[in-house]
């Protein structure tokens, strides 16, 4: 559900970078006050994670798109809202730099949309409430998937205002609304299922981190253990299993796709549409997540799976950079909280 540049105007895209870094600010404030050691290297291994799961787009049935994880709702449930949201808009920050995955006028965009709706609507107001405060598998399952779903739909809805406001494209607001609603949905539910998993092992493993416990159980996996095998996953997903995702288009391009006829719309022209997309050409090293000169890269295989080493390497660095993006937020919003 990334934008791209040619959705949106120059006047939005300010809008909603200015409430995006306003967010980012109060959620460092509010950080500040309850960040313990812990949640540091927590934040670095999650960021790496979802950045990697991002990378697989899975296939909706019978549709002709496909959908990936979104992650917000992960990094809520383990994180807290405010660590998740920094968390989160790290991840984007690493994808419009270094991959051009979402335009950089729509980087607020993309913050507010995948960030804001389901770490601080869909997480304290359906999450919390649904699974309550004695955990269970089934509790953690409803309202993992219920969270999901809507978080997604508010992103969803959130990404048709947006472009409609704009009025730099073709896209109408009933029929853009009448692809792009449906098929997030599907796309939620599939979130809401991962989410129930991953959230799921970190509560066997250690329920304090999600407020189970005060501390934690002898016998329990160790904190160490836990963040390596976060780490692990991300770097197999990132990898290898990257090369199994879905060749179809995501829910935004499907949708644009059956509204207009074509996957992507054209830049409209603007001198600050074509500052921004030679900015992006210039630092993304990685673009689409492959390398830059493709003639000069080893050969991919033409069939699926797509073993492509441009893709592996963007999974890894993509991975590590966020990791230390979203850890460096961390230490130094603790050395600052100290400070104080």
């Amino acid at each position: 559900m990334h934008m791209a540049d040619a959705l949106l105007s120059p006047a939005v895209g300010a809008t909603l970078w200015a409430a995006a870094a306003g967010t980012i600010y109060y959620a460092s404030h509010r950080l500040k006050k309850d960040l313990d050691d812990s949640k540091i290297p927590l934040m670095g291994v999650l960021g790496a994670f979802i950045f990697a799961a991002q990378m697989i787009n899975f296939t909706i049935p019978a549709t002709g798109s496909s959908g990936h994880l979104g992650g917000g709702m992960i990094l809520a449930v383990l994180l807290g809202p405010w660590a998740a949201f920094l968390t989160m808009a790290s991840v984007l920050m690493v994808q419009a730099l270094f991959f051009a995955d979402g335009g950089l006028l729509a980087l607020g965009c993309n913050i507010i949309n995948l960030g804001v709706f389901p770490c601080f609507i869909a997480y304290p107001f359906l999450y919390k409430p649904l699974v309550g405060k004695e955990p269970t598998l089934g509790r953690i399952t409803v309202a993992a998937v219920v969270s999901a779903v809507v978080g997604l739909q508010l992103g969803a809805f959130a990404v048709v205002l947006e472009t409609v406001l704009s009025g730099v494209s073709e896209l109408p607001l009933g029929a853009f609304l009448l692809m792009m609603q449906p098929i997030h949905l599907a796309i939620g539910v599939v979130e809401g299922l991962v989410t129930a998993v991953v959230v799921t092992f970190v509560w066997r493993a250690r329920p304090e981190i999600l407020g189970g416990a005060s501390a934690a159980v002898p016998g329990q996996m160790p904190l160490k253990r836990l963040l390596a095998a976060l780490l692990v996953a991300a770097v197999v997903t990132g990898g290898g299993i990257s090369w199994f995702a879905s060749e179809h288009p995501d829910g935004l391009e499907w949708a644009i796709q059956k509204v207009t006829g074509h996957e992507e719309l054209k830049s409209p022209g603007s001198d600050v549409h074509e500052i921004l997309a030679g900015a992006q050409e210039r630092v993304a090293l990685l673009p689409d997540y492959g390398y830059r000169n493709p003639e000069t890269a080893p050969a991919a295989a033409a069939d699926w799976p797509a073993v492509d080493s441009g893709s592996s390497v963007s999974g890894l660095v993509g991975g590590l950079a966020t990791l230390l993006l979203a850890a460096a937020i961390g230490w130094l919003l603790k050395r600052r909280s100290r400070s104080a």
